[in-house]
Order: C-alpha cells, then structure tokens, then sequence
C-alpha cells in the first residue's frame, strides 16, 4: 500500500525562540575565543547562519509524541486488546514480532508511532525539514558561562564553561506526513500544542529552562495526489475507483483503499471530517487540494483531534 501515495500534509511552522535555546554542534573548533559549546551552523541563503536540524526537532517531537500515547495507552501491545494504543521501549525493543513478516503485517503489528515515524523495518511517515531563521527577524545570540555543581560536596565539579545561545528570532520549517489518518494527524497536532505551551523543548538542558519555543501555525495544506475535481466542483472524484466525497472533506489513508486491502493493514475505512474548506485543483489541473491560511490551521487540528479522540474510545 506504502507504494502508493494517497494523502499528503505540509504544515508550515514558524518556531519563536521563548527563552535561551542551543542545539549543539558536535564539533568543537580550534578558535579560542569561540565559547565552549556552539550553535550547530550551515550555509544557508548565502552565508553561514546558525539553524534547527530537522533531525533534531523530528526527535524532540517522536518523543513526546510517545509520552502522550504511552499516558492514553501502553508502553506495549496489550495481548488482551490490540485495538490499544502503544508506543514501544525504544531502549528494550528488539523488534523480534516483525520478523519474517509480511509489508503489511509488519505495519499492522507496529506501535502507533512507529507507524508515524518508523523502526527498524518500516519508513517514516513524518519528514521535517530545517529551520532556518527569517532575515526580517534579526537573531540574537548570547554567549553565557556555567558550571556544573557536585552534588555530594556543593563544590564546583567541572568548569566554569561558556556556551552560545539563540534568545530572539524566527525560524521557519515544514512538517510533511503522507499516507496518513485523520488519528495520526490529530497527534502531531497535541504535540505541536504542547511545544507551545513550553510541556517540553529543544536541544541542550532542557531540564534547565533551555529549548521552549512558542509555534506559529502559518498554513497547512493537505493534498489528494489521485483524485480530481467532478465537473461541478462539488464533489472530489478517486481516479480508478468509484469512490466519491464532499469537496470540503478531510480524508484518512483508509478511505482511498477497498476494503480488503484496509483491514489488511489495519487502516480504519470510515475516516473523514467534514470542514469549512472547499477543496481546489493542485497545481497544472491534477489531483485535489484543501488549503487552512494563517489563523485557520488550528481548525485541521481540533477536527483530527476528533478522529484521535475517537481511536481511543473505540479502543477501551
């Protein structure tokens, strides 16, 4: 089924430093007057700039999206009931249930976020880019000094070391998903939530106040690569299928497929919402788009929510 490509989301996030923040360089260079420990640094439009991997905040994001399935559900498949949600031990998971296994029973048997964010068997389906700063929203960077305390004497243990921080700025990156359902959708946006009211953060010592970032939501756009408009606009047509909904509908994975190939990975078939966006042609007049502007984006997130919610009830 991964084969295919069914839905698409591009969220565009705008990340607004809310305190000190580093993600660190793994190097540390040879100048003596450079502090300690620098901001991770790349050429970008032009010059060298300091910016936020996309590995870094796809890791600080899989992580507390696991914490939130782990508090609904478990920490591992509950035998009894696999319609309950899990996140695996990433530390004590050998992964042994998906050897031997088939595409589709491999991604049947996986945990909900590894399903999202893969394993050792299966692709990602989030992809996150760079962020990289806006020129017309100067950065800031701070040089400050720190030591590590000895917790049996209260004496200094090591240092004092100097470190570079980002205090003010924007940076600007998009989230991808593809083949997704509404439930997964709904899950990044809880966490894309809980960033912004500081529930967790990025890069270095972050359990010293480090790392909070508010998140602007600037545009999300989710795209129907197979389907096409009908000839009033009012309904969005699968090619190769019969299959026909509202043009303001906001489709899972699991409604693109029959119904044989859906169970077989575990795909729910009924997931969609309906919303307050008319879908439009993509570009060059093929396949189907719906498109939430800069204030709207959190309207995707509260109807996805809905398909989350309902996951776990039917779960219990």
């Amino acid at each position: 089924m991964h084969k295919r490509f069914v839905n698409h989301c591009t969220i565009n996030v705008t990340l607004i430093p809310d305190g000190p923040i580093l993600i660190k360089s793994g190097k540390e260079g040879a100048d003596p007057t450079k502090p300690d420990m620098e901001f991770v640094e790349t050429y970008h439009a032009g010059g060298r700039s300091i910016y936020l991997p996309g590995s870094s905040l796809k890791g600080a994001i899989r992580a507390h999206a696991e914490r939130i399935v782990r508090t609904v559900g478990k920490d591992k498949r509950d035998s009894n009931n696999w319609n309950l949600l899990w996140a695996n031990d990433p530390l004590n998971d050998k992964y042994d249930y998906l050897q031997n296994k088939s595409p589709s029973d491999i991604y049947k048997l996986s945990s909900f976020t590894d399903k999202m964010f893969g394993n050792t068997s299966i692709a990602s389906r989030v992809r996150i880019e760079d962020a990289y700063p806006d020129k017309s929203q100067p950065l800031k960077i701070e040089e400050r000094n720190g030591v590590a305390i000895d917790r049996v004497f209260g004496s200094v243990a090591v240092g004092p070391f100097n470190y570079q921080v980002c205090t003010a700025g924007e940076f600007h990156t998009k989230i991808h998903l593809k083949n997704f359902t509404l439930a997964q959708l709904g899950l990044i946006g809880l966490v894309l939530r809980d960033l912004d009211d500081g529930w967790f953060g990025l890069g270095f010592a972050k359990s010293r106040g480090l790392g909070t970032v508010q998140v602007k939501l600037n545009k999300a756009v989710v795209q129907y690569p197979g389907c096409i408009l009908s000839e009033d606009k009012q309904q969005i047509c699968a090619l190769g299928s019969e299959k026909k909904w509202s043009k303001t509908f906001l489709l899972g994975a699991g409604e693109f497929l029959e119904l044989q190939e859906a169970q077989l990975y575990g795909f729910p078939t009924q997931d969609h919402q309906d919303t307050p966006v008319a879908a439009q042609e993509m570009d060059l007049g093929f396949g189907v788009q719906l498109t939430w502007r800069e204030g709207t984006v959190k309207d995707l997130f509260e109807r996805s929510v809905k398909s989350w919610s309902h996951l776990l009830v039917g779960a219990k």
